[in-house]
């Protein structure tokens, strides 16, 4: 029997906001005091991940915040002709603040503000939950830069991104504002399809979860928003049911190898990268939610 039309409305309501919310304007407020070491610096502060996307579901608790330094910024070049990298490095020199001694500053920054508990881990800097506020994983980064066009300053194009470095100094780059900008689009072409369907899938996850079909970390948020992203706008509308089965179907007919990320900067499925998916993940989560829809 398929999954009621009425469990799927519930599971696609959007989680409580308010203490995200407050949790991230009290972070968001002791990074940007006057009195940091990197006061003086441009930088940016903001949410990522299911808040940042308004994505959340109610069981969503931990509120992702990016501080990204943008007066240092670290690039690729890859695209760029001979002469054009010759123009970028005669317009920038090597700086020195680096992204350890940011990371370094963000954590005695938290620290002051919420105490020895405040702990820096593989990825993230780690923020407690405490009076009022949620547990918080904030990222320390660079700005990043993907260049497709260098003549000098005045004439420039990029893909914005965000680096930083896990406690083995291995590099990640992500771009947390194009995925936001673009599921944002996806969502008002789907007319507002997009992210409650985002919600169901991400509540059949924990279901799945929570019954042993899946286990936790089998498909992330980040990767969920990712493979509706690819599903072409006419698969949805009319019922959380259609869009559901019309997706699914879809889905199972494509070449999955060629789904991008939802920032477009990625593949989506490929075995072995910190920014895709394992294909192997994919296909359990695709089944999974597949039987628990025929079998409910």
């Amino acid at each position: 029997m398929a999954i009621p039309e009425t469990q799927l409305d519930t599971w696609a309501k959007q989680g409580s906001i308010t203490g995200s919310s407050t949790t991230y304007n009290r972070i968001k407020g002791a990074l940007e005091a006057g009195t940091t070491p990197y006061a003086g610096k441009t930088y940016s502060v903001f949410l990522q991940g299911s808040y940042g996307n308004d994505t959340n579901i109610y069981s969503e608790s931990d509120v992702d915040i990016v501080i990204k330094l943008e007066s240092v910024f670290q690039q690729d070049l890859s695209l760029l002709t001979e002469n054009a990298k010759a123009a970028f490095n005669d317009a920038y020199s090597d700086a020195t603040y680096k992204y350890g001694d940011f990371k370094r500053d963000v954590l005695s920054v938290l620290k002051e503000a919420y105490g020895d508990e405040v702990t820096a881990g593989n990825k993230a800097i780690t923020v407690p939950a405490g009076s009022g506020r949620r547990k918080a994983d904030v990222i320390a980064a660079l700005e990043y830069r993907r260049y497709l066009k260098f003549n000098g300053t005045w004439d420039q194009n990029y893909v914005e991104g965000i680096v930083f470095y896990t406690s083995s100094w291995q590099q990640i780059i992500n771009y947390p504002k194009p995925h936001s900008t673009n599921v944002t689009t996806k969502h008002q072409a789907t007319n507002s399809w997009l992210k409650p369907m985002v919600r169901v899938m991400k509540n059949m996850r924990s279901k799945l979860i929570g019954i042993g079909s899946l286990d936790a970390g089998d498909a992330p948020s980040y990767y969920v928003e990712g493979l509706l992203y690819n599903v072409p706008d006419t698969k949805f509308g009319s019922s959380y049911g259609d869009s559901f089965c019309e997706a699914i179907n879809w889905l199972n007919d494509t070449d999955r190898t060629q789904l991008l990320c939802a920032n477009e900067q990625y593949y989506l499925l490929r075995s072995g990268y910190q920014t895709s998916w394992e294909p192997s993940k994919c296909e359990k989560f695709l089944s999974a939610v597949s039987d628990l829809w025929k079998n409910w």
